[in-house]
């Protein structure tokens, strides 16, 4: 039996930042990996979907050519859209990115991966063993129990992991879940051609996200005509001559697809984790601020630990992991001081990093909320995407508890407000900060600014002022 330095389960986003960089680092690395590299991100998830609603927001842009003053006849084929999208998917998941790994010894397709100790697992028959162990085997769809449900097959039911496989655009399809899958997949569809319902249980879309944000984002569905059914329950789901019929607190809905993105479940089971002694719960496996399980040589990394179900964050936590697992001293990095920020790539893209309104409230802050509309500003009029804002919840000396951005380049935007939490910046030193002129993220300048203008606001200080001038 070979002995490694470390055993990678799972190379997703998580896994692959461990071999790669323990690689990098000389390390001896076995990781095994059950499917294809990349995992779920690369290969049926935020990849794949970039892909699709940018062919969405091509059609979208070549159906309206007429709002930048182009007359134009376009017809549009969307036969070849999820081929060309599988195509590019194949062409990131080549030759260069594994050469990433050529240093790891790579088990690829030979099964899965089950503990027979704390230091050896077993693959095939085969046992490896190694002093560390870093497990990032991910999640997987959870299907609701819906009644008729069961009665769904492989062609008629979608979730992240068949959808991208289709050869056509369906031209009617129900979204059940109002979360980032459902709403990129909604848009996506919509724009290709498709008839979309989203049907959801939440008062709004995005329900992890701010309220606002998710209004917004829904007037702005509705405009393209799709259909959006919150506070929504879903009471049964029938078959009939190949249509769905999704049976509701708000009616019946008919579709000849049907999307289930309603979460996430842990991929656990095959793993045998009793053999080693390590400790889950329904939401993945225990872990510490060190990313460690109860059994101190094994780490658990990204989604199957249940802590942030983001790609971002399960490669960090495959950094943080690794620099931990070769630190002999007791400072360790604690994942809990990286802020985790999500975004969802719709237009327009919605972007979230520390609490919400709803979040500060709840703690019992005493917090103001500055908010910035996008059409306040002559570049995002300019462009022609005068829909969104950003929403700063922080207080009067200027301490950032939480951003929200609805809007053109959110997703690129968040990453000053994601610095200046981390490193407990405030107000002032995003005001202070000059900010190219005229892109979009000089809002981020503008809010601040607005937030300087409220505290101007007040009769001692102009009077101080005065006195001073």
């Amino acid at each position: 039996m070979k002995k490694f330095d470390a055993i990678v389960i799972g190379m997703g986003p998580a896994g692959m930042a461990v071999s790669a960089m323990g690689a990098a680092m000389g390390l001896d690395i076995l990781a095994v990996e059950k499917r294809k590299v990349g995992g779920e991100c690369l290969n049926c998830g935020c990849i794949p979907s970039k892909a699709l609603l940018k062919a969405g927001e091509a059609n979208q842009i070549a159906q309206n050519l007429k709002k930048y003053g182009i007359n134009a006849k376009v017809f549009t084929d969307t036969k070849e859209t999820l081929g060309i999208v599988r195509e590019k998917v194949g062409r990131i998941n080549g030759k260069k990115m594994m050469k990433a790994f050529e240093k790891v010894t790579l088990l690829l397709n030979e099964g899965s991966a089950e503990f027979v100790n704390k230091n050896t697992i077993k693959v095939n028959g085969k046992e490896y063993s190694a002093k560390k162990i870093f497990i990032g085997t991910g999640t997987e769809p959870f299907i609701p129990p819906i009644p008729g449900v069961e009665t769904l097959t492989e062609q008629n039911m979608l979730t992240n992991l068949n959808i991208f496989e289709q050869e056509n655009i369906p031209a009617t399809l129900t979204i059940i879940g109002g979360g980032a899958i459902g709403t990129e997949m909604a848009q996506a569809f919509s724009r290709l051609g498709s008839k979309i319902n989203l049907i959801q249980m939440d008062e709004h879309l995005l329900p992890a996200g701010d309220k606002d944000a998710g209004i917004l984002l829904e007037k702005k569905f509705k405009k393209e005509n799709i259909g959006v059914y919150n506070s929504t329950k879903i009471e049964k789901i029938e078959v009939k001559d190949n249509i769905i019929y999704t049976h509701t607190s708000n009616g019946v809905f008919e579709a000849e697809k049907i999307l289930i993105a309603t979460g996430r479940k842990p991929v656990l089971e095959e793993l045998k984790l009793e053999n080693a002694g390590i400790k889950y719960n329904r939401k993945g496996i225990l872990i510490d601020e060190y990313m460690r399980t109860n059994i101190k040589n094994i780490y658990a990394i990204g989604d199957c630990n249940g802590y942030a179900l983001l790609s971002h964050a399960a490669m960090h936590q495959g950094m943080l992991a690794l620099m931990n697992a070769i630190n002999p001293l007791p400072l360790k990095f604690k994942r809990s001081k990286y802020f985790v920020p999500w975004s969802v790539f719709t237009k327009p893209e919605v972007a979230q990093v520390g609490l919400t309104e709803k979040a500060a409230k709840n703690k019992n802050l005493k917090y103001i909320v500055i908010k910035k509309d996008f059409s306040s500003y002559g570049r995002t009029v300019a462009d022609g995407q005068p829909d969104g804002f950003i929403k700063v919840i922080t207080n009067k000396k200027g301490k950032i508890y939480g951003v929200t951005i609805i809007g053109e380049a959110a997703s690129e935007m968040i990453h000053e407000w994601i610095l200046a939490i981390q490193k407990n910046l405030t107000m002032f030193d995003i005001l202070m900060t000059q900010h190219s002129f005229p892109t979009i993220s000089m809002l981020n300048k503008m809010v601040a600014e607005d937030w300087m203008m409220e505290k101007m606001n007040s009769t001692f200080l102009q009077k101080v002022i005065k006195f001073f001038i």
